[in-house]
């Protein structure tokens, strides 16, 4: 009996059809990137120029050490309750504010412009904390803005800022943006974050 030779198969084309399948796969394929914490840093400058000065009233010292306890004017606080501290040193307007609804404590804050929140941590602090504690302040300015554009415009700043960013939005953008500017104006996002610190 004679014996049958198999037949050869021509693996050129499956080459040329993977290597297609893979261009193909490569040029359709979308590849997501981790979103990070949207924060500008400030500019590496030659020559450290000396920070304005400030009345030490208008400063506002949070700090979150390497054991994550919190010291808010070097008093212990529970992360709860940052938030309306917050509020309240911001919306003081113990000088000449006439929006503000505060207490008009003088030993406070003279009023949302010349406040500043300086957020400072340890080298130890863990990230989860830190970014607790910047949450918790970045919501009591929000809290205000969404409180005076309710008061100004009868909607919230969030609300503003999300119609502005919607391209179908029917309304005037200029006037949108003027009026954020307005609400922005009078709670200036005065959040300074301090290099890490070194615990003895």
């Amino acid at each position: 009996m004679a014996k049958r030779n198999a037949p050869e198969v021509n693996a050129g084309s499956m080459a040329d059809i993977a290597f297609l399948l893979l261009i193909f796969f490569l040029v359709t394929t979308t590849i997501e990137t981790d979103a990070g914490i949207n924060s500008k840093l400030p500019p590496i400058e030659d020559i450290p120029e000396d920070p304005p000065p400030r009345k030490e009233k208008n400063i506002f010292i949070v700090l979150v050490n390497q054991n994550e306890e919190l010291l808010v004017e070097e008093e212990r606080m529970e992360l709860g309750n940052l938030r309306q501290a917050a509020i309240d040193f911001l919306d003081n307007g113990g000088g000449d504010c006439n929006y503000c609804q505060g207490r008009r404590d003088p030993a406070s804050s003279d009023n949302p412009l010349k406040a500043v929140i300086s957020l400072q941590n340890d080298r130890e602090t863990e990230y989860g904390a830190y970014i607790a504690v910047q949450n918790e302040l970045v919501a009591a300015f929000n809290f205000l803005r969404n409180r005076e554009a309710n008061r100004l415009f009868g909607t919230s700043f969030v609300q503003m800022e999300k119609n502005f960013n919607d391209s179908e939005y029917r309304g005037s953008k200029d006037k949108l943006e003027e009026d954020i500017k307005t609400i922005r104006d009078m709670f200036p996002l005065n959040l300074s974050e301090a290099e890490p610190k070194e615990r003895e």
